[in-house]
Parts: structure tokens; sequence; C-alpha cells
């Protein structure tokens, strides 16, 4: 019996094709989702629009690596402002092509800029603002909320 090949093992795609033919060539080898695959394809040619040329000429992404990588990732978080999820989006993607397509490694990305997720904090009311909104309440919508308070379906108040 023959042993179980690893997820991660890199599947070869067809030498002629063009890059990006060949990234969904390697989603659909690996049973990516088509919204994957095109995601995948969409930030693999961002990242080649943003590290072309001054003479306008195409760089394969051999020629690149890490340091072009970084540079394209920290653009995101800082020029363009992308969110902490899109950035890393990007990122997944570009370690996609480096690794599962051209089959080299990808360093140095610890460098990089990285867009902050922004802070989400609770929003619990004190007990003293509890009264004051039951307080300005009436009839059966304020019963309703002192019952809801009450059996503990609404959030407590600290304290």
């Amino acid at each position: 019996m023959e042993p179980r090949k690893a997820a991660f093992e890199r599947v070869l795609p067809n030498p002629k094709a063009k890059l990006l033919d060949q990234v969904r060539e390697v989603c659909r080898l690996k049973h990516y989702s088509l919204r994957t695959e095109q995601s995948y394809v969409a930030w693999a040619l961002r990242f080649l629009v943003f590290v072309k040329g001054p003479d306008g000429q195409w760089r394969h992404p051999r020629e690149l690596g890490g340091k072009e990588v970084t540079e394209f990732l920290t653009h995101l978080a800082v020029v363009q402002e992308l969110g902490a999820s899109s950035q890393n989006q990007g990122m997944n993607a570009l370690v996609f092509l480096y690794q599962q397509v051209l089959g080299l490694p990808l360093e140095g990305l610890a460098d990089r800029v990285r867009a902050r997720r922004p802070q989400r904090l609770p929003v619990v009311l004190t007990r003293e603002e509890v009264k004051r909104l039951l307080a300005g309440m009436q009839g059966t919508p304020r019963l309703m909320a002192q019952l809801l308070y009450g059996t503990g379906l609404l959030p407590p108040a600290p304290g």
C-alpha cells in the first residue's frame, strides 16, 4: 500500500502554461473552491502589477522573492490602508504562488508592516445606566425589558 500524500505536497503545473493559468491549475488539482481560485489569481495579478519594472516590463516572480512580497504587503497596509484580513488573504495567495505553483521558498515575511485589526470593546451598561434606561420606558416594553434583564437574557452589568 502506498503511503498517503500530505495535503501540503506540491503538485506540478503545466510548465508551458502562463503563470496565472498555472495558479488556476494548481488550485483545481488541490480541489480549492472556485472563489479561492479567483481570489488567488487576482492577488497574483495585483502583485505582478505592483512589481512591474520601471520600464513597464513584466517581472516574473521567479526573479523576485521575499523582499518584493514584503514591500507589496506593506504597501497594502500603509498606502492602500487595507484591513488585516485582506492583507492576510493577499499574503496567503502569494505564499501559495511561491510554494505551491513555483516551488520556491518565500522567506523574510516577518519584516512586513501588518495592518491593524480594529479593537472591539464590549459595551456593557452599568447598573445605574440600566436603571435610567428602564426608568425611561413605560408599559409593556418596560416590563419585557425588566424580564429580560432580570432573567439574565440581557448581558449583566459589571460590578
